[in-house]
């Protein structure tokens, strides 16, 4: 079952793109390495900088790696323009939750999330992430659903990926 809010997000998705699904890329944890570097070295070395998503935990995803900056709230507005002088223009911006820059490190799409790390979606993914190192079952039901997911329409991929991850926040 969708909220009202995630149902509005996936209307705005594709109905027509389709997603590629691709085995996990054993270098990714190196380049998640590299391009926390370059964000420390500009923001400085106590920034949390955490890998997340399917590269992180070892299985199957769109070939991409995802990144997080978790800041407090009254440091998200301040942190944009930082991150925006060494990315680039975010490609969303929801004021006081996220923020997403999307850059290229050896030939691998990154996308760097600033996060509020108070709100409910970052709450949520760091639940999600660790309730699936803990149960290897569900892990691989999830690397099953994305895997599945290879060729659906963004939208509806998204929908199951987003049914599955309520379903295992509600358990």
């Amino acid at each position: 079952m969708l909220t009202c809010e995630q149902q509005k997000w996936i209307d705005h998705l594709s109905d027509t793109d389709k997603v590629k699904i691709i085995p996990f890329d054993p270098t990714s944890e190196e380049k998640f390495q590299a391009v926390k570097e370059k964000i420390q070295a500009i923001l400085g070395k106590d920034l949390k900088v955490e890998h997340h998503g399917a590269s992180s935990m070892g299985i199957s995803g769109q070939d991409e790696i995802d990144i997080y900056v978790p800041v407090p709230p009254d440091q998200f507005d301040p942190m944009v323009p930082r991150l925006t002088n060494l990315f680039g223009q975010p490609r969303s911006l929801y004021p006081l939750e996220r923020a997403r820059f999307v850059l290229i490190e050896k030939g691998k799409h990154v996308d760097v999330f600033l996060i509020n790390d108070s709100c409910k979606g970052w709450l949520d993914c760091v639940k999600f992430e660790d309730c699936l190192k803990i149960h290897p079952e569900a892990l691989e039901e999830y690397r099953k659903l994305k895997e599945e997911g290879n060729g659906l329409s963004t939208r509806e991929y998204y929908r199951r990926k987003i049914e599955f991850i309520n379903d295992i926040l509600a358990k």
